[in-house]
């Protein structure tokens, strides 16, 4: 049966030639926009009842030339993914992952002389903490594009535990958007859709940490269920034979593994840890933002005390554990970087592809070897970033014909002289086909909010109410669409084909999108603080 179902590449193909198809049939027009200041960034939103008719634009031979518009369009996450995998192909050849992997395992299995921990099943517990934290990740700072670095670290654990690739990306991309979805914090979603209602930032807090539990819980009992089934019997997976690939990878790891310790990761350790102190001095401080309140701390330098002390415990161990300490402060300034400094994909880019270079160093490899590996790991990942392309090519032919517009014009006059429930019931169902076509959160929210709030006000509807529904249809479809590039990314890195991830995924992408219109309900007919 699986057969039958066209390639990734198909798909995505077959959907670029409808949306030229729909340039000559949908009547071209465009919104008058402004430039605004939203909580000190300026933003492109609409001007109210400014939609007018255009040139038609209908699109013919463009669609050969949506690829390479889509690898322009898309650029960042293309280049990223290729760094990406060439950092980790070097930091795979040392098996410092598989050294971590291995490290992990055995410690899981110690944690069941606890009979809490037994009872409940180590394994479930390890999944469920994974999801509970980059679900919160999702939720405080938005966490997207970031996830892109952790699938190829998870999903070999979850291969290794005796799951799946799916399980493995369900662990850490679906669940940093299923927090993305019930945002409490997420700047990027909340806080332009709050600044272009005029309200209070991140007001609604308490119903929406209500929200975010509630879908974090749902998906760790699908995944649990779905895990268990795997484990008995791993033929169920619609994976089982693509994931090949990763069992043959972790195959005979602890027989590759020497522990040793190199004189040039030493010399890597003090050159890191003289960088480290550097930066110390010229960042000392980083600041945290969280709604309206701020704090600094003195991370940076706090950092770099731990790895000083820690990276000197790796290198007493072997070379794997010495780049297993470098991975894991790598992703601590990620974390730093981005919620204290303001770090997006150059500047992540940068810090792994450093990481890589000095495993490769540290691991005594010679330089050509290094390139080698890097060239190696890019090539991998060549898949993943032409299905990226492909992906932005559909946004560029709807926007080249000029009907993205008339799209949204025309969903938003759906809601007619409709009451308050149905209307924000209309709303939702709005922004959930929007994002199917436009997966960037702040692009929507300045598209459809400037349109959306005063409406609500028209109807008597709670702005905090529209901000809400705007919040679930952009978070749920952005793990189907085949226009979003991180998600395209992810499945690339996991090597899970397109067409078995929306086979596998519409069920619980539907028990999503029913729970969250069940949980707007609240906002009509209860007094929420803040609606």
């Amino acid at each position: 049966m699986l057969k039958r179902i066209p390639h990734t590449y198909t798909i995505i193909s077959s959907v670029i030639l409808l949306c030229a198809v729909l340039s000559w049939i949908i009547p071209a027009g465009e919104y008058v926009r402004q430039t605004v200041d939203v909580n000190g960034v300026l933003r492109t939103v609409i001007i109210d009842h400014s939609f007018h008719p255009v040139e038609q634009a209908p699109q013919t031979w463009q669609v050969f030339s949506a690829l390479l518009d889509g690898f322009v369009h898309q650029a960042g996450i293309i280049a990223f993914l290729l760094i990406m995998g060439g950092a980790f192909q070097i930091m795979n050849s040392s098996r410092s992952i598989d050294a971590g992997i291995l490290s992990f395992l055995d410690f899981t299995k110690g944690l069941e002389k606890y009979k809490f921990i037994r009872i409940l099943g180590v394994n479930n517990v390890v999944i469920s903490l994974i999801i509970i934290l980059f679900s919160l990740f999702g939720a405080v700072f938005g966490m997207s594009e970031e996830t892109l670095a952790f699938v190829i670290i998870i999903v070999p654990l979850a291969i290794s535990m005796g799951y799946d690739s799916i399980t493995g990306i369900c662990m850490v991309y679906v669940a940093a958007h299923v927090g993305f979805s019930g945002a409490v914090l997420n700047p990027f979603t909340i806080g332009i859709a709050q600044g272009l209602s005029d309200l209070p930032l991140f007001s609604g807090f308490e119903y929406r940490i209500f929200c975010w539990v509630i879908l974090t819980t749902i998906l760790i009992l699908f995944v649990l269920r779905y895990a268990s089934v795997i484990r008995k019997n791993p033929k169920k997976s619609p994976m089982y034979a693509a994931d090949e690939y990763w069992r043959k990878r972790g195959k005979g790891v602890a027989a590759q593994i020497t522990c040793v310790t190199t004189r040039s990761a030493y010399i890597i350790y003090m050159l890191v840890l003289a960088a480290l102190i550097l930066f110390s001095v010229y960042y000392p401080l980083s600041t945290f933002t969280l709604g309206e309140s701020s704090v600094s701390w003195y991370v940076v330098p706090f950092l770099t005390a731990l790895f000083a002390i820690t990276g000197w415990i790796g290198l007493r161990k072997s070379n794997q554990f010495f780049i297993l300490t470098l991975l894991a402060f790598t992703i601590l300034y990620l974390i730093v970087g981005v919620m204290g400094h303001g770090w997006y994909l150059p500047e992540i880019s940068a810090i792994f592809l450093a990481m890589g270079i000095l495993s490769g160093f540290a691991n005594s490899e010679h330089p050509d070897t290094i390139i080698k590996q890097f060239l190696d790991g890019a090539k991998d990942m060549l898949s993943a970033a032409i299905v990226v392309g492909l992906a932005g090519g559909i946004i560029q032919v709807l926007q080249d014909g000029h009907i993205i517009d008339p799209i949204l014009h025309s969903l938003a006059s759906l809601m007619g002289d409709a009451g308050k429930m149905v209307s924000l019931g209309v709303m939702y169902f709005i922004q959930t086909l929007i994002n199917l076509i436009i997966p960037s959160g702040s692009a929507k929210a300045a598209l459809t909010m400037p349109i959306m709030a005063p409406f609500s006000d028209v109807i008597g509807l709670s702005r905090q109410a529209t901000v809400m529904a705007y919040q679930f249809g952009d978070g749920f479809t952005n793990m189907i669409t085949p226009t979003s590039a991180v998600l395209m990314g992810a499945l690339g890195i996991a090597r899970i084909p397109y067409e078995i991830w929306v086979k596998w995924f519409w069920k619980l992408l539907l028990l999503f999108v029913i729970v969250g219109l069940v949980l707007l309900i609240p906002t009509v007919v209860l007094p929420l603080n803040g609606f």
